[in-house]
């Protein structure tokens, strides 16, 4: 191809590279730059073999045409401008910057002290500059098509009410399968031995951590650890490429259109919160060098950046044109690569105005209003670590959140930890305490016992402390409040009155999960024992540490665990999306919730109050039940005994109905079997009755 000496005007818009048949249209943003070129390079991406002045600037959006260009041409931008730390701004064109649009990029940064636009080591280093070229340890985007078939895929567009989370690792999942090609690839994830592990499980979504190409951190390669998480994200359009085998974007395509072929959602872990390029002593990779000063939040003296997330930056979305960043880059993985939805990561930082957090903010707005955005699942991790951060239960809708209410209430009272009872009760009943306003529905509240940070299910239940030596943080790291017990004995043992206890307390927490109003989300490993030898913050450890092993599979609790997603979608009550309430807040003034000692008598102010009390039971009642109930009564009664076992007083059963027996987690095989007026309710148990016609 014989490249045209001259780039013809071409449009602002759409922002990024696109390919219209006959060339390439290249548009970027930058409100501040005097100056901004288009690097091209050869096809091994080595040598760069022309450079553009973009044309024209139409209201900030840079952008030129090139007649002739094809899909597959490797690229980059450099940008001119003034380089005044103190006044917000750090261009520098000897920096090769990726375009923030670019759909696919080659691969990572190579650490080099040339990525930084100022002088490693200088007095007041960040307000240095320095000319070393940083293109040879740059990665390059490349220009595509897409153009993937996707013949007949439909999302499968389970309700909320119905929807089982399954959060995953893209690689953590599939590296050690034995039966699956290209294992730890997007391909892998979609093989037909994982799509018969989630058919047996019975869950209908995967939320994957962070696949948007993103950063290894400089402190973790110097240490020969490696950003396996992927909470630093450098394109907000392009998929990873360590997850690929061709690096063609296809690949996660094929991967969600298999999913969707068995009924299973794909949900997106995002990071729009900020970028990997960190503080004032971060790297020059993209958005500092294309206008420092619109894309991050930064502070009074303009040389340092807001950092209410912790990560040293904090992405501005309240520029227009940043938002639009954003919303431009949603809409293209549900439209272009059709995902089903997402999970906001620290999604207070997206919510917050010069005032502090608002539910009104730009983004919450955009979000709402958006007709390809606002019918997908829309999850936010309700916290960030800026002032007044924690923000469980303020997200408008059609947000639901992340529910850590709902994990540190189920470990302590499992563990337990007195005056518990009321909690429990709450997060049972979908944490009305904390979702119950403003007409937001009970799946408001993502319940979760474990997820990726933090304790493992079988850590959770073998380790009192930490273990994250492996880190290299000397164990500073991770949460200290982890609500866990070991039983004895601090990790692995061979006893085994201390292994059917740790399997007691798991199933245990299963079953309350499942039990529970809102949406349950489980941690891939969690069904199979996975341990990260009590490591509870597994973000650097891209090893057998955090990868599943299958070739250690708990098959009674995956049994277990499936066999408790099952009773939940046979029983509507645990389902439904509004609160379940005793009359005095019952909104119709009919009870559906009647909570009950043990010996069958109501609960009490006093029984309420009491730190020692162990065992809560509860009878959930709806007037509509499964088709084969018609015109009978439907109702649960479960019971949670976190104390000794006790006999308890089973409520009276209406005529031609009785109750019976479907889950004793003390005994996982246990098949339904009818109960008269009392039940023996074994120690540190769950067990649930369903009220059915009579023999």
């Amino acid at each position: 191809m014989t490249l045209p000496s001259k780039m013809q005007a071409g449009r602002p818009d759409p922002l990024g590279a696109h390919f219209d048949g006959g060339g390439v249209n290249f548009a970027i943003f930058s409100e501040h730059a005097s100056r901004m070129i288009l690097c091209l390079f050869d096809a091994t991406g080595q040598h760069e073999i022309a450079n553009f002045d973009l044309p024209e600037c139409t209201e900030h959006v840079w952008h030129g045409y090139l007649p002739g260009l094809t899909p597959g041409q490797p690229y980059g931008h450099r940008a001119h401008g003034p380089y005044r730390p103190d006044e917000g701004h750090r261009f520098n064109p000897h920096k090769l910057l990726l375009d923030p649009y670019a759909r696919r990029i080659t691969g990572h940064p190579i650490w080099h002290d040339a990525l930084m636009g100022y002088e490693v080591g200088a007095p007041r280093a960040d307000l240095s500059y320095d000319k070393r070229d940083s293109a040879p340890y740059m990665p390059r985007a490349i220009v595509v098509a897409p153009s993937y078939d996707w013949a007949d895929d439909a999302p499968p567009g389970t309700p909320l009410t119905d929807t089982v989370i399954y959060e995953a690792h893209v690689k953590g999942l599939t590296s050690r399968h034995p039966r699956v090609h290209a294992p730890g690839k997007y391909r892998a994830l979609a093989s037909d031995p994982m799509l018969e592990h989630y058919a047996r499980l019975g869950i209908t979504a995967i939320e994957l951590l962070p696949i948007h190409a993103f950063l290894n951190d400089r402190f973790l390669v110097e240490k020969g650890l490696t950003n396996y998480w992927g909470y630093q994200t450098l394109s907000y359009f392009a998929p990873d490429p360590r997850y690929m085998e061709t690096g063609d974007i296809s690949e996660f395509q094929r991967m969600v259109a298999r999913l969707h072929s068995a009924g299973i959602e794909v949900i997106l872990d995002v990071v729009y919160n900020h970028t990997c390029e960190g503080n004032e002593m971060g790297p020059t990779l993209s958005f500092r060098g294309l206008d420092n000063a619109s894309y991050y939040r930064l502070a009074d003296d303009r040389r340092h950046y807001v950092n209410d997330t912790g990560t040293g930056n904090t992405l501005n979305t309240g520029h227009p044109m940043v938002l639009r960043m954003v919303m431009d880059s949603l809409r293209y993985w549900v439209e272009v690569m059709h995902v089903d939805g997402f999970r906001f990561d620290l999604a207070a930082t997206l919510g917050r105005m010069p005032h502090g957090f608002d539910a009104r903010a730009p983004f919450f707005q955009a979000i709402r209003q958006d007709p390809v955005l606002n019918r997908v699942k829309l999850i936010a991790e309700p916290w960030d670590i800026g002032p007044g951060g924690y923000q469980l239960g303020a997200f408008p809708a059609p947000f639901s959140e992340w529910n850590d209410k709902f994990r540190d209430g189920v470990r302590r009272f499992w563990r337990g930890d007195p005056g518990r009872v009321p909690d429990l009760a709450g997060r049972i009943t979908g944490s009305a305490q904390q979702f119950d306003h403003s007409g937001r529905p009970a799946t408001a509240s993502v319940n979760f016992v474990t997820a990726h940070d933090g304790f493992t299910l079988a850590d959770t239940v073998s380790y009192l402390s930490k273990h994250n030596l492996a880190n290299g943080e000397d164990g500073r790291d991770g949460h200290n409040a982890n609500y866990s017990d070991n039983f004895g004995v601090e990790g692995p043992t061979d006893d085994l009155a201390i292994l059917s206890a740790r399997a007691q307390r798991r199933r245990n927490m299963m079953a309350t999960l499942m039990l529970s109003q809102g949406v349950p989300m489980i941690l891939a490993g969690d069904e199979m024992g996975h341990t990260q030898q009590g490591n509870n913050n597994a973000y650097c450890q891209d090893n057998a540490t955090a990868w599943i092993d299958w070739q250690t599979v708990d098959d009674e609790f995956v049994d277990f665990t499936a066999r408790m997603i099952a009773f939940r979608k046979a029983h509507p009550i645990l389902r439904q999306k509004l609160f379940l309430h005793s009359r005095e807040r019952a909104i119709d003034r009919i009870e559906d919730l009647f909570w009950r000692r043990a010996d069958g008598e109501p609960m009490r102010r006093a029984d309420w109050d009491d730190p020692d009390l162990r065992v809560i039971a509860v009878e959930m009642r709806t007037a509509s039940g499964t088709p084969e109930y018609a015109d009978l009564e439907y109702a649960i009664f479960a019971v949670f005994n976190a104390g000794e076992a006790v006999t308890v007083t089973v409520p009276e059963a209406p005529e031609g109905q009785g109750w019976s027996l479907h889950l004793d987690s003390s005994r996982p095989d246990l098949a339904p079997q009818p109960v008269g007026g009392a039940l023996d309710m074994p120690a540190e148990a769950v067990a649930v009755l369903v009220l059915e016609p009579a023999e």
